[in-house]
C-alpha cells in the first residue's frame, strides 16, 4: 500500500511538473485578458479578408476579437477615447497625426490595394480609360453626372476629399454630388441603384461586383494608392486597454504566415489577391 501511494505520488509530482514546464514555454499558457477591440475599415470586413485571418489569431493565440468595423477616423476617434485595443486603418496623414498626439504607438505597415474610380456601363461622363484621377473627377463635373461619396470620415474619404482638390473642385452643395453617410460595400449598391459613379477600393468592388453591375473605368494613377497600417493604442494613456493583446494581434498581421495568406487572399475567385502584403517595406517604394 505505501508502494502504491508512494507511486502515485511520484507521478502526480511528474504531471504537475510537465504542466508547469509547458505553461512556461507557453503551450498551456492563456491570456490574462482574453478580449481584443479592433477598430478597422468597412474594406477590410467587407472585403472577407478579416473573415479569414481572425479565426486563424484566435485559434494560435487563444484570444477572442470584437471587430467594430467603421472608416479610418471613426476607428481611430475610437482609438483617442480609449475604446479600441488595436486598429487596422488606411488613412496615413490622418494616422501619422493620431501617433503624434500620443494616442497610438508602433505604427507598422501590413498592405496595400488602391483606389479606383466605377460607375455605370454607359460612362455619361466618358471618363473609361483616363488614367489621371482629377482628370475623372473634372468630366464627371463637368457632366453633372451623379457621384456618390461616402462622406463618413473613412480612409476612403479623406483620399476622395485629396483628390477632389486636387482637379480644383469643390463638389459640397452641387446637386450632383450625394454622401451616403455609409460603409464601402453600401456606397457600392446605392451607388449601382442610382447608376452613378464612386470611389472605392479595389478589393471590396472585386468581393461583391457580381451584384453591382458597375464597371472599373479609371485606374493606374499613383495617387489612388491606398496603405493599411495597424497600430497599437497607447496603454500608458489609456492603463486599460489590453496591451498585450493588440501587441499579439500586430504582430501577428505582419508575421511570415499572415503575410502570405494575404498574398494569395482572393486569387482562387477573383484571378488577383485583393491586397498586397507590405510588412517590412518603405511606403515611398510600393506600387513600383
Amino acid at each position: 500500500m505505501k508502494m502504491f501511494r508512494s507511486s502515485q505520488w511520484i507521478v502526480a509530482l511528474i504531471i504537475v511538473t510537465a504542466l508547469v514546464v509547458l505553461g512556461a514555454t507557453g503551450v498551456f499558457a492563456a491570456p490574462k485578458q482574453r478580449n481584443i477591440i479592433l477598430a478597422t475599415t468597412t474594406s477590410t470586413q467587407d472585403s472577407g479578408l478579416l473573415d479569414k485571418l481572425i479565426p486563424i489569431f484566435e485559434k494560435e493565440t487563444g484570444y477572442f476579437v470584437k471587430t467594430i468595423a467603421v472608416g479610418s477616423g471613426q476607428a481611430m476617434k475610437m482609438g483617442e477615447k480609449g475604446e479600441a485595443d488595436v486598429m487596422l486603418v488606411h488613412s496615413p496623414d490622418a494616422e501619422k497625426k493620431f501617433v503624434e498626439q500620443g494616442y497610438g504607438i508602433k505604427r507598422r505597415l501590413v498592405m496595400h490595394n488602391d483606389f479606383i474610380i466605377v460607375g455605370p456601363g454607359a460612362d455619361p461622363a466618358k471618363i473609361k480609360g483616363v488614367k489621371s484621377s482629377a482628370d475623372a473627377l473634372k468630366k464627371i463635373a463637368s457632366a453633372n453626372a451623379l457621384f456618390m461619396s461616402r462622406g463618413d470620415n473613412s480612409g476612403t474619404h479623406a483620399k476622395e476629399k485629396t483628390l477632389w482638390k486636387k482637379a480644383g473642385i469643390n463638389p459640397d452643395g452641387q446637386k450632383w454630388f450625394q454622401e451616403t453617410g455609409l460603409g464601402m460595400g453600401q456606397t457600392l449598391n446605392v451607388a449601382a441603384e442610382k447608376k452613378g459613379y464612386t470611389l472605392t477600393d479595389r478589393g471590396t468592388y472585386l468581393a461583391i461586383q457580381k451584384n453591382l453591375g458597375m464597371e472599373i473605368l479609371t485606374e493606374g494613377d499613383a495617387a489612388l494608392l491606398n496603405i493599411y497600417h495597424v497600430i497599437e493604442v497607447n496603454s500608458a494613456k489609456w492603463p486599460k486597454a489590453n496591451a498585450e493583446g493588440a501587441k499579439a494581434f500586430s504582430d501577428f498581421m505582419v508575421s511570415k504566415s499572415t503575410q502570405n495568406i494575404i498574398k494569395t487572399f482572393g486569387v482562387d475567385q477573383y484571378g488577383s489577391p485583393l491586397f498586397f502584403p507590405d510588412a517590412g517595406k518603405k511606403v515611398e517604394d510600393l506600387g513600383k
